[in-house]
């Protein structure tokens, strides 16, 4: 009895000490990411290759958003944003979840970081985390006056760190500061000259909603002018590998159309035989058009449907 009474405190101290924490465990982030069989970093946070980053930068939104689609993941995309400059980036997420201040939450928080070493407000903890190739994306509840989250001080951090940029369901201020830093985008709701105000960091690489879009830690970040798309780890070699060979079936298309060989009707539906023939023939007559290995080419055909 009295050690089943020892047991039961030692749970519930250690059910404490896990909900006050800023950061989950490894372990719960791998919970929430469970699909992702790769690397993962110390937090972790799913490790999507940079070369296939790279590689996911070449598509449009909506090549992306197709494959998404397909597989059910309906909530992956937010738009409406406002731009910094016309850069697209792509990164891994860091997540950041604001809530609106509360005194009995905000003091145990603000002691939870002391007893971390934390350094500075709330809006800074999850800066000191970046690496490259990470983007900082927060859920600031779509506030712009007193939402600020970052100023051109926190920004030149930020790209220092990343060298990506941020997404923010909320504002930023300091808009001439932070054009001033080369290679620096961000996508917020809005600017404003005031200051973060009754805003509380409560979780930093927790699930969040940006919109209409569930963000996981670690998803990657594609942001452009349409919008952002988060693509789960797990999916991103599919989402390169299908929207690559969608182009590939693209150029092939609009070359036989331009030499008349042929027409609109026959490239835009189910193509028959004698086109996917063509088709092969021209990938082997122009290897150079091929953004992939042929090897990854060769894998992807045999499971796609034509």
């Amino acid at each position: 009895m009295k050690t089943t009474f020892l047991l039961m405190i030692l749970i519930a101290a250690s059910c404490i000490e896990l909900q006050a924490q800023i950061v989950p465990t490894a372990e719960k982030i791998e919970y929430f990411s469970s699909q992702w069989k790769g690397e993962r970093d110390k937090y972790g946070r799913p490790l999507v290759p940079d070369d296939l980053m790279d590689r996911l930068l070449n598509l449009s939104i909506e090549e992306a958003w197709g494959v998404l689609r397909n597989e059910g993941y309906n909530c992956q995309f937010e738009g409406g944003w406002q731009m910094l400059n016309d850069k697209p980036f792509v990164g891994r997420a860091l997540t950041v979840q604001y809530m609106p201040t509360r005194p009995d939450m905000a003091e145990p928080i603000k002691k939870t970081g002391e007893a971390e070493k934390r350094i500075g407000a709330t809006n800074s903890w999850p800066i000191d985390m970046l690496k490259e190739r990470d983007v900082y994306v927060a859920d600031g509840f779509g506030k712009v006056i007193d939402g600020t989250l970052i100023g051109d001080n926190l920004g030149n951090s930020i790209f220092s760190k990343s060298k990506t940029g941020v997404v923010f369901d909320g504002s930023v201020r300091d808009i001439e500061g932070l054009s001033k830093i080369e290679g620096f985008n961000c996508f917020v709701r809005g600017w404003d000259p005031s200051f973060i105000q009754n805003m509380t960091v409560t979780g930093i690489n927790v699930p969040i909603r940006i919109g209409r879009a569930t963000v996981l830690p670690g998803d990657v970040v594609l942001a452009k002018r349409e919008g952002v798309i988060f693509v789960p780890a797990h999916l991103v070699e599919k989402v390169v590998l299908t929207g690559e060979f969608i182009g590939l079936r693209d150029k092939f298309g609009h070359e036989m159309l331009r030499k008349g060989v042929y027409t609109p009707g026959q490239i835009d539906t189910q193509w028959t035989d004698e086109i996917k023939q063509a088709f092969l023939k021209w990938l082997d007559e122009n290897p150079g058009e091929l953004p992939m290995s042929r090897k990854e080419l060769d894998e992807y055909m045999k499971n796609r449907t034509w």
